[in-house]
Order: C-alpha cells, then structure tokens, then sequence
C-alpha cells in the first residue's frame, strides 16, 4: 500500500503553506511570546495565537476540513487534514489548529448528541472558536490536564477518566506553566466534572446533551490518538522547517573561503537528519489513514508515528543546532522558535519511549 498524497491534496497544502508564509513568519511566533526578551524580539504581551493566520485559516475552510458539509465544513477526513498539520508546523504556528480542527470536530462528529454536534461544528468551521484540549489522570501522565494557549481558547474539551466535557472558561482555574517554548502559553486546569456539561459518558450514558451511543472510553482514547497525530504530523513540518533554515544558512556561512555547506560532515549531519524526518512522514500518512477508516490497528500506528516523528524533529533540531554553531544558541536566531517547540512536541501526549512501550505488547503478542 502506497501512502502519498493526492494531486488535491498536494494543491491544498500548498495554499496553506502560502497563507502561513504571508501571515505566520517568524516575527508573528515572536509576537505571540508573552516574554520578548527570551522570543529574541517583538512586541511581548502575546497570548499564544497568530490572530491573522487563524482568521485566513477559516476563511480557506481549513478549521472546518473535517466538519460534515451539513455543518458548514468541507466533509474530508484526517487523510486530508494531517497534511495542512504539517504545513502548520514548518510555519511554527502556535494556535490550537489540531486541537480544534482534529481532535474537538472528531468527538463532536462521531461521539457527540445531535443538537450538541449542531451547535458547536458549524462555529468551528467558520473559525468562531478556538478548542483547548485537556486528558485528565491517566491519558496524559498526570492529574490536572495541561492546555496549550488555555487563557485564549472559547471552550475546552476535557477528558476525565472516560467523560468527555465541554467546559466554558468561567468554570475553569487556569495556573500558568512555565514551558522551553514562550509561543505555547501552558497551563494546568482545575475544574470539577458536572452533568450539565458531560458530552459523553464513560458507559455510553450521555448527560445534557450527551450522546448514549458510544461509551466515553472510546472518544477519549480516539481522541488520544487524533492528538498524538496532529503532533506527529507537526513534528515532522518543525523537522522540514528546521533543516531548510540550515541548509540555506550552510550555503551561505563560509569558513576557510568556502560555503560550510560544502564540508562533508555537514552534508553527511543534515543528510541523516532529513532522512529521519522523510521516513516520519509516511508513519503520520499510514496513521491518518487508520483513523480515517477505523483500522483496529489505528492505536499502533499512531504510536508508530508519534515515535518517529518525535525522535525524527529531535534529530534535526540537534543538526540545525550544531550546523549553526554559537549563533543558534541566540534567542535572535529564528532557528530556537522551531528548535523548543519541536522539543516541547516530542514530549507532549507522550514521548517516544512512552509509545514504543505503547505498542510493545501488540508487537510482541
């Protein structure tokens, strides 16, 4: 089976990745900092969001890709979306795209009441609401969930040892954490679990508004998945991001009155590096198909991919580093806006190790 992307699929993720060339530069993941002095420059007072590159983002339809066109989205699958994820992480784009346009249209879609899906998808699709996602104890390694831009999102989704919540942000306490990556804007959540804001329960027994059909162990560890996805498939657009910034800097940083780049160590770096990160993308490819037709054997693939693409970003982030020498260590080289998200990444929604101890038993069985 071959895992490649189509010729629409091609054009769709090109328009993407020009929409964030014009409206999500470097200057603009400075700017979403709260601190300028560790982003290495820009206004500060940032909250986490590119404010124009979401707007564009839903104009295009690509915060609604996955939304059913009966709710205002284009009707396509994670097959289509994980390619536009990628585009979003070569640009660094910190807003809660996966979250959103994944994770939350995929429980609301295919878990959610009706009327709850009616009134949250079409919103979403219009680029109204932003989605901050939350696992509770157990699915995430810790007790209150962490969510990324927390004190700029409209409405989180949490997920409580098998209940599924739609929580407004009044309801919530947000305590800022301190993150390597500035543009993340962490923080835990405490909330209490309560009825009236159940969207799925653990046995399948909705509260108001919630659905009865499927139980919420099975939304919550999909929705695991779809996030560990959307991650992945960032990792590797950080990956890109990062050894095309080297190579040109390589190109052009001459030592003993020749380019660096034409040194064959530093060809042989960036060459295992970029292979890394090549061989990630088809894993991300195979794990967005398994969730786009329910493969039983979506979990494995996904964990196979979240692996590689955390280990894979990793490796380039150390190439690009050490390529850059003593510059790459300052704050005003854009390379360190890439460099910590992709480390901040690859340990989110588990890091390699934690999946490959994921699908040890499947591979040993």
């Amino acid at each position: 089976m071959r895992f490649a992307l189509t010729d629409e699929q091609i054009e769709f993720r090109d328009a993407v990745r020009g929409l964030l060339a014009d409206t999500c530069g470097p200057d603009d993941v400075r700017a979403a900092w709260a601190d300028p002095v560790t982003a290495g420059g820009g206004p500060g007072g940032g909250n986490g969001r590119v404010a124009a590159a979401w707007s564009a983002l839903g104009e295009m339809g690509v915060l609604g890709i996955c939304v059913p066109e009966a709710h205002g989205g284009l009707g396509m699958t994670d097959e289509d979306l994980v390619p536009l994820l990628v585009e979003a992480g070569r640009a660094g784009l910190p807003d809660p795209v996966s979250s959103t346009a994944g994770v939350a249209v995929g429980v609301l879609r295919d878990h959610a009441a009706a009327g709850t899906a009616a009134q949250w998808l079409p919103r979403i699709a219009a680029g109204e609401v932003a989605v901050g996602v939350g696992f509770g104890p157990g699915a995430d390694g810790g007790g209150s969930p962490t969510v990324a831009a927390a004190s700029s999102v409209d409405v989180f989704l949490l997920f409580d040892r098998g209940e599924v919540h739609l929580v407004d942000p009044t309801q919530v306490q947000l305590h800022p954490l301190d993150s390597v990556d500035g543009a993340r804007h962490l923080a835990s959540v405490d909330w209490t679990p309560d009825p009236a804001t159940l969207v799925v329960g653990a046995g399948g027994t909705g509260g108001a508004g919630g659905a009865a059909s499927d139980g919420g162990f099975v939304a919550t560890n999909t929705a695991f998945d779809r996030a560990a996805l959307g991650l992945a498939a960032m990792l590797v657009g950080l990956g890109q991001r990062m050894l095309d910034m080297t190579v040109l800097y390589a190109s052009e940083r001459q030592q003993f009155g020749v380019p660096i780049g034409s040194f064959q160590a530093v060809k042989h770096h960036l060459t295992n590096a970029s292979l890394d990160v090549e061989f990630a993308l088809p894993l991300v490819l195979r794990a967005a198909n398994s969730l786009a037709t329910n493969d039983p054997a979506a979990p494995v693939h996904v964990s196979m991919a979240k692996a590689k693409a955390s280990e894979a970003a990793k490796h380039a982030a150390a190439a690009s580093l050490q390529v850059h020498g003593a510059i790459g260590y300052t704050v005003e080289c854009d390379l360190h806006l890439y460099m910590k998200r992709s480390w901040s990444l690859a340990a989110r929604c588990g890091d390699a190790e934690f999946h490959r101890r994921r699908i040890r038993p499947t591979l040993i069985g």
